[in-house]
C-alpha cells in the first residue's frame, strides 16, 4: 500500500489524497459518497435507537407524572380526611373538657353544701353544748343560791316545821 500512495503523490496521478484541505472536489465527493454509503446504516441505526430511547423515556416521564398526579390527588384526600378527623378529635376533646368541667363544678357545689351543712351542725351542736353548760351553771348557782338563803332564814324550828309539812305532804302523819 505504500507504493501505490508513494506513487499517487510522486507521480501526480490518480490517488486518493487524505489532506482535506488541499483536496479537490472530486476527493471530497468521493470521501462523502463513501461515508454516507457505509455510514448511512450506522448512522441510521444510532438514530433510531437514540430516537427509541427518548421516546422511552418520554413515556416513562409521562407515567411517572401520571402517578404523581394520582399519588398527589391521593394525599390531598389524605389530608382533607386528616383535617376532618383533627376537627372531630378536636370537638369531642372541647366537649370532654366541658362536661369535666361541669362534673367538678358540681362536685365542689355539693362539697361546699355539705361543708355548710356540716358546720352547721357544729355550731348547733357547739351552742348546744354552751346553752346546756349554761344551765349546769345557772342550776348549780341557784341551788348554791337557794341553800345559801335557806341557811341564812331557817333555824332549827322553821327547820323542823319544813320537815314536818313535806311528810304531811307526802302521805304521813306526824
Amino acid at each position: 500500500m505504500e507504493t501505490f500512495l508513494w506513487l499517487a503523490t510522486e507521480e501526480k496521478g490518480f490517488g486518493l489524497h487524505f489532506n482535506l484541505l488541499e483536496s479537490n472536489i472530486v476527493n471530497l465527493a468521493i470521501i462523502i459518497s463513501v461515508l454516507v454509503y457505509f455510514g448511512r446504516g450506522i448512522l441510521t441505526k444510532a438514530l433510531g435507537e437514540r430516537r427509541a430511547n427518548i421516546e422511552t423515556s418520554i413515556k416513562e416521564v409521562e407515567q411517572r407524572a401520571q402517578a404523581a398526579k394520582v399519588a398527589l390527588s391521593d394525599a390531598q384526600q389524605q389530608l382533607t380526611q386528616a383535617q376532618a378527623e383533627a376537627g372531630r378529635i378536636r370537638s369531642e376533646a372541647q366537649e370532654r373538657a366541658k362536661s369535666a368541667k361541669e362534673a367538678v363544678m358540681a362536685q365542689s357545689e355539693q362539697e361546699i353544701e355539705r361543708m355548710k351543712a356540716s358546720a352547721s351542725q357544729d355550731l348547733n351542736a357547739d351552742r348546744e353544748r354552751a346553752i346546756a353548760e349554761l344551765r349546769t351553771r345557772v342550776t348549780a348557782m341557784a341551788i348554791e343560791s337557794a341553800e345559801a338563803q335557806l341557811k341564812e332564814r331557817m333555824d332549827r324550828s322553821a327547820q323542823e316545821k319544813s320537815i314536818d309539812r313535806s311528810i304531811a305532804l307526802l302521805g304521813g302523819k306526824g
